[in-house]
């Protein structure tokens, strides 16, 4: 499967993304909204997958440029976000999930933690939203690639959004096997 520009996923959307522009505002995450985003996680994943209420709070202290919100015009809270940090590394390994201090905000690849969208909000194109400005927001940083790992039945969702499957990953986060998914950018 051949992959996608970031202009194709957003001409493939079409009318689902004006309204979404319409629905959410998308920005960098707050230090105040740590709290939320901790919450927004653990109804996302099971206990197992989700990241720790301390390592969330850790990420957003440390690297907040890295995390894309979709806050809901209305109501004012976080619909879904996406995180990640950068780095050098070309694989994505468990300790990414771990220690945020493996971040090193020049580096030329993202690796991704983290896609959240809460059940209401979902099977609306928020995600794929939220994705699509995400790489574009990292393709004008000179990024190299995005990199994340996801359940098998999650595989078909991504590569839909234009990510290429690079086979099972080393990684086993949770006692579980992953995927390690990519989009080259530059």
């Amino acid at each position: 499967m051949k992959q996608q520009s970031y202009e194709q996923t957003v001409k493939r959307e079409g009318n689902t993304m004006t309204s979404i522009e319409e629905r959410f505002e998308f920005r960098n995450i707050r230090p105040e909204e740590a709290d939320q985003a901790a919450q927004i996680e653990q109804i996302c994943f099971p206990p197992n997958e989700a990241c720790s209420e301390k390592m969330m709070k850790e990420r957003v202290l440390t690297a907040p440029e890295f995390f894309l919100v979709a806050v809901d015009k209305e109501t004012g809270k976080i619909a879904g976000f996406l995180n990640g940090l950068a780095t050098d590394e070309e694989a994505l390994r468990d300790e990414f999930f771990k220690d945020a201090g493996l971040h090193d905000p020049q580096g030329k690849n993202i690796m991704l933690l983290g896609l959240d969208v809460l059940p209401d909000y979902r099977r609306q194109g928020l995600a794929t939203a939220i994705v699509s400005r995400y790489l574009e927001r990292e393709r004008k940083q000179g990024r190299k690639t995005i990199i994340l790992t996801c359940l098998e039945g999650k595989v078909k969702m991504y590569e839909k959004m234009g990510f290429q499957n690079q086979g099972i990953s080393g990684s086993s986060w949770g006692g579980e096997q992953w995927y390690e998914m990519s989009w080259v950018l530059n």
